[in-house]
Parts: C-alpha cells; structure tokens; sequence
C-alpha cells in the first residue's frame, strides 16, 4: 500500500468520465440513420418505376443503416462503440452470461446507476452517491424485471449503501473474503453505462491509493479501464468470479492517466459488522 502525497489535493469525478455523452451518441446514430433513409429515397427517385418489393427495399436500407453503425469505429474515435464490442464479445463466455443477471439497475427520480445482488433474498450492494438522499428506489433485474427497492444501510465515508427487495430466488454474485489482487491482473465489471444497460468490460488493476477526501488508512484501488457515467455501482469481478469492489468514481493521475476507481470489498464487511 502506499500513501501518495500528491494527491492531498485530489479531485474525484464520482458521476465518472464521458468522453461521449448519451445523447451526443444517440444523435450520431439518428443522424446517420436519416441520411442513410435519404439517399435511399433519391436513388429510389432517379430510378424508373419498376416491381420492386417494398421490403426488399427497406432491408436494404436497414443493410445500409447497419454497415454505417459498423464502420462508426473505424471512422470516428468513439470509445462508447468500443465497449459496446467488447461486451459484446465478453457476453459470449457463459461465466459473464451469469455475472450478468445479477447486475442491476437502480433509479432514483433523477438519475441512474448500477447495484448488484449478493444473495438469492435480493440484498443489493450499491454506492451512497448513487441512492443519495433517497429512501426507495427502482430496481430492475435483467430478467426478472422491476422491484422497489429500500435503501436499508448507508456508509457513506466509504461511498457504499445496502438496498434490499422483497422477493427470493433472485441471482447474485459471490464476495470474496477479501481484496486481495496483484498489479496488472485483469479484472471484468458489468454496469449500466451512458445510455446501455448491462455492458460487460474488462481492464487491469494498478495500484492502491490514498483519497485526501477519505479517512486515513482508507485506501481505494485503480483499475485501466473504459469507466462512464453509469457504472458507478459496478462490481469488480476477479478470475475466480468473486466480487473484489465497487466502482464508485475516475480520476486523472500523473502516472497512469484517467483511471477507475473502486471500494476494496473489504470495507464492506467492516461496515455491517
């Protein structure tokens, strides 16, 4: 562990860093989608009427639409389109088909965020900044639907709160004993980033470190990995499947750049002790 006197005056974005907001994107995807119907008309225009099937010409026309969202990537730096492939890539493997239904999301009236469950009784794990000044919220399960969820613990000098639901036979994930990782080992989260739900990355842990803003001996860890607005909640999962941490917000550190921060797992269990 190690207690970086740089950052006595550190600055954490706990709504998470965007590069390209939700509606930027959506935009670029509408846009595109317009232009594609546009030029499908006019050549439509400039042709003589003949037998053509009208469905034929709308499944060109979605072929047209799909191919510009392809090329997107290639186009445009978009790191939005870039964890989307990633997830869906990793959301082949059958380990993070089942990580996945226990990854929720969780709406209060005014924003959006990630929880997820820990036993079969539907015990949430979430951040504080997420149900902040909140008492019920929604909760919604990839496959079981929406639960109202009460928020029954908060600890927020470590950014964590309990919701609970009423129901059983809910999925979860397991909790490790304990925090325990080396540099550079690579890690997955699943959260409801921009405007996605359910999107499963990847990255690396870095390193610990100490947050001016958080008690003493209270240190957070860095993980290289695309984080955004959304993913606040996130679990961090290790190679065993077991939840290490929360995601709870991003920094830019002199060393590494625009980090992820997460909630070592461990104060969890000190908190509801």
């Amino acid at each position: 562990m190690r207690d970086d006197e740089q950052y006595k005056n550190d600055i954490i974005d706990e709504d998470l860093y965007e590069e390209l907001d939700e509606e930027t994107l959506l935009e670029l995807v509408e846009e595109e989608r317009k232009k594609a119907l546009l030029r499908a008309r006019q050549e439509k225009n400039q042709k003589p009427k003949s037998p053509f099937p009208k469905w034929v010409f709308w499944l060109i026309a979605l072929a047209m639409l799909l191919n510009v969202i392809a090329l997107l990537p290639q186009t445009v730096s978009i790191p939005a389109i870039e964890f989307i492939k990633t997830s869906t890539r990793l959301s082949a493997q059958d380990d993070i088909k089942m990580y996945k239904e226990a990854v929720v999301v969780i709406e209060t009236n005014d924003s959006k965020g990630t929880g997820f469950s820990i036993d079969a009784e539907g015990t949430i794990i979430t951040n504080h900044h997420v149900i902040e000044g909140e008492e019920k919220v929604t909760v919604a399960f990839p496959e079981q639907g929406l639960f109202s969820g009460e928020v029954v613990a908060t600890f927020p000098e470590v950014d964590l709160a309990v919701v609970k639901t009423d129901g059983e036979g809910f999925p979860y994930l397991s909790l490790a004993d304990k925090t325990e990782f080396e540099p550079g080992e690579a890690i997955y989260f699943i959260g409801n980033p921009l405007a996605f739900n359910g999107i499963a990355n990847e990255g690396t842990i870095l390193d610990y470190l100490q947050l001016s803003s958080w008690p003493e001996n209270t240190e957070v860890i860095m993980i290289e990995a695309p984080v955004y607005r959304g993913n606040s909640g996130s679990p961090i999962i290790n190679k065993d499947g077991k939840v290490i941490g929360v995601i709870f917000a991003t920094l830019n550190h002199d060393d590494y750049g625009k980090v992820g921060l997460f909630v070592p797992i461990d104060y969890y269990y000190e908190k509801i002790r």
